[in-house]
Parts: structure tokens; sequence; C-alpha cells
């Protein structure tokens, strides 16, 4: 959630004060993201069979070199279940203000390719005008994608319009490919307590959540994932967990208090994101960052997977365009 316009703003920041070794900079960036999704993907499903693994504006790495008449990477679109992607139509350059139409249609040229592949495109629009959001609603649907209006980008709670999810249904849904719309609220902060969060999401029919593993420090548990399961209306939702893999968050768990220190901060650990202070671009690559986010019983993904979600939506994919620019 955290790229476009802010994402360039970003590079031009950090290009002075960060540095790669000469071995880094020959790295093949791309294919570095593409291969830490897929292992993510192959460890997930080793803990959950019918994982749904989603990369948020990841969508250049379906072909080779990131371009509609490239060679499709067929072992990356087979890790993949889904595609996110931001600012597609609304929120690119300012939020609630219509994306470019030539930044729009680059982006569906590659869209299209997963949505020919049977991956399911949900599309996260940042708008709060009304009209602006019906628009969006109905430019989706014309795409045949599966959008959520945003009408703020902090993704802090449940937006008041429409009064209904768009395409609004009872149905027990149990695959990516049946959601009709999708509430995007990783930040439930705005909530007194974890009974107040999961109440207001069962109070709504959205046929898929994307949400945090965590309700401040706390965990939530399997009691908790039932109850966010359920749709006011009857229905059965999907519940997928938010997971940042091309930054560092200082406010999770793995963070360890000495990296407030630039002197005493692990070698993946690079800079800061001007835009979203405590979250730090990492060496994404990197096996002492990976384990941290897959592949062993106190990993990122260990710990969503054992708390039940269904599947894991991955953010910052799009951290190759910022080690390219370097």
């Amino acid at each position: 959630m955290k790229y476009t316009l802010i994402f360039l703003l970003a590079i031009f920041s950090c290009k002075k004060q960060a540095q790669l070794t000469p071995d880094e900079q020959n790295k093949d960036f791309r294919q570095e993201m593409r291969n830490f999704v897929e292992a993510i993907s192959a460890y997930a499903e080793t803990l959950h069979p019918f994982v749904l693994i989603v990369p948020q504006n990841g969508q250049d790495l379906t072909t080779d070199d990131g371009n509609p008449t490239g060679t499709i990477d067929a072992g990356y679109l087979a890790a993949i279940d889904g595609q996110g992607r931001e600012d597609l139509y609304y929120g690119y350059s300012a939020d609630d203000q219509a994306t470019l139409s030539t930044y729009t249609q680059e982006i569906n040229l590659m869209l299209s390719i997963e949505k020919s592949n049977a991956k399911t495109i949900l599309v996260t629009d940042y708008c709060s005008t009304p009209s602006n959001m019906d628009d969006s609603y109905s430019k989706n649907n014309t795409a045949g994608y599966i959008s959520f209006a945003a009408d703020h980008r902090g993704l802090d709670h449940i937006p008041d319009y429409p009064s209904a999810p768009y395409g609004e249904n009872a149905g027990i849904i149990t695959q990516l490919s049946q959601i009709k719309n999708f509430l995007y609220l990783i930040d439930p902060g705005q909530f007194a307590t974890k009974d107040d969060f999961i109440n207001a999401v069962k109070n709504t029919n959205y046929d898929l959540l994307i949400c945090d593993l965590y309700f401040g420090n706390t965990v939530l548990n399997s009691t908790d994932l039932f109850n966010l399961k359920h749709k006011k209306n009857g229905g059965q939702r999907l519940l997928l967990c938010y997971m940042s893999i091309g930054e560092a968050e200082n406010y999770r768990y793995y963070w360890k208090a000495d990296w407030d220190k630039k002197k005493t901060r692990p070698d993946w650990l690079f800079a800061e994101n001007p835009g979203w202070p405590g979250n730090y671009k990492v060496k994404y690559w990197d096996p002492a960052w990976q384990s941290i986010i897959f592949g062993n019983d106190s990993s990122y993904t260990k710990k969503i997977m054992d708390a039940g979600f269904d599947g894991i939506y991955l953010d910052i994919i799009d951290a190759f365009e910022y080690f390219e620019s370097l």
C-alpha cells in the first residue's frame, strides 16, 4: 500500500543514503523477488495445501522483462493465486484523483495476462468522493476485477459508502475465484478493543477480508478468525493476512531495539522509507531476512498459518523497482 507517487519520492530521497555492494549491484532484482515469492508459496503449502498467495503491485513479475510482450514466467504464475493492485483507476498521483489513463492502460496490459491465466485480480483504488467510488467499482467490474474503494489510504476503517458491498451476496466463499468484493482493513487501531474490531467486521457482508495478524500486540487466534469468517447475512468469507516482505517495520515482533541505532543494524536492513517512517527497505534476497519471513517455526509465515488464515497478501513486492533505481 506504500508505493506509487510515495514510492517515487522514496527512491529519490534514499538514493544518496544507501549503497549496495558491487556483487549486489549485479543482481537480477526482479528474479530475486520471484524466487522469494515462490519460496514463501512453497513453504506455506507444506503447512496448508490450499493456501492462497496474493502479491500486491507485482504484476510486472509475470513476464521475464516486465513487458506484456515478454516471456511469461510459468513458475511465478504457478506460485500465486491472485494479484493485488493499488491505484489502478484512482489514487496513483493523489488520493481521490483519477489515475492517468496511460498508467492504467500500461498496468492493465500486465493484469490481463494474469487474468487470462485464471488469477483473481484485486484492485484497491483510493477515492472518497461517492461518484468516484461508484466509478471505480464500475470500471473494475467491467474489466473483470474485484475491487475495493478505500476512502483513506491508512486502511484503518470500514467505509460508510457504499452502504453495502458492491456485489453483496450471501454465498459461502471457499475459493478466491468466488468472491465479488473485499474489505482491506490492516490498521484496526481506531477500534477500542479486539472484540469491537471483530464485531464490526462480522456486521458486514464482504466476501474477503485482508487484515493484519495482530490487533495491537495480540495475535489473532483461531476463535477470532472463526468469528471474522462469518458474514452478517449468514455467508462465509475468506481471510488473507497482510505481510510486508519488501520492507521491515519497526513495530513488528521481529524488530530488535538495537536496530534503531544505525551502527547495530543487520546488513540486510537498508534505508528508511521517508514516506512511511518506521518502514525500512530490506535486501529481500538475504537469507537472514528471508528466515524471518518463512521456513521455520518462528517465521512470520508460520505464525500466519498457525492462526488459521486462508492465505497471505504479500506487500512491497515491487521493492525490486527501488533497487533497480539505485
